[in-house]
């Protein structure tokens, strides 16, 4: 069995404890409590199949938090494990319950990376591209906005599988710098485009200015 495999297995297993946690529901087997963890448990086999899929859900911001919500319930419950004492059935649910908890808040913490491919418009797709194209036997990219009082330039390399931005925003007088770096260029294209306002287009070889 390979890994992709036996993560859709465990999307199902996730997906059919769901179901039989909604038609307890329905049958008024549940409480006010049972319903959160239904909606918890609803958002988090979203992001699981998600991660799978290689599709992107609802954005990237979500899953991380999301991610730590499953992480401090499964806390809580390996706690409660060590400290009170608990019958053969309760401590063997709980426990299971804890160790699936903590499966899943990894997945879905890198699932909410934005870095990824995943989450980038078919716009930056290809200007991620047009970016990488670019860069292809060029030691850096340089670009300059001018705009409203505004300017922005930033300097791209690409450093082995990395791609770093270099970006200094003025106005008002006031000035900053800051650098991030990327795996993906479709990131590097959002990230340029949402804090300088520069397009691939704005690009060029600084031989060339």
């Amino acid at each position: 069995m390979n890994l992709q495999r036996a993560y859709r297995l465990l999307a199902v297993f996730y997906t059919l404890l769901l179901l039989i946690g909604v038609i307890a529901l329905l049958a008024g087997g549940g409480t006010a409590l049972a319903l959160v963890h239904l909606v918890v448990g609803g958002l988090a086999v979203v992001g699981l199949w998600g991660y799978i899929l290689g599709r992107g859900f609802m954005g990237p911001r979500m899953w991380r938090p999301l991610a730590g919500i499953l992480a401090v319930g499964a806390t809580v419950q390996l706690v409660a494990l060590l400290s009170i004492s608990l019958d053969g059935i309760t401590l063997t649910w709980m426990l299971t319950s804890a160790v699936f908890a903590v499966l899943l808040a990894v997945l879905l913490y890198y699932y909410g990376d934005r870095d990824q491919a995943l989450w980038a418009t078919p716009e930056e797709l290809e200007a991620g591209l047009r970016l990488e194209t670019l860069l292809e036997g060029q030691p850096r990219l340089e670009a300059r906005k001018h705009e409203d009082g505004r300017e922005a330039s930033a300097q791209v390399v690409k450093m082995g599988s990395e791609y770093r931005a270099s970006v200094t925003r003025r106005h008002d007088g006031q000035q900053e710098s800051f650098e991030e770096r990327f795996h993906h260029p479709a990131t590097l294209v959002f990230f340029l485009e949402k804090f300088t306002g520069l397009s691939v287009n704005d690009f060029r070889h600084p031989d060339a200015a």
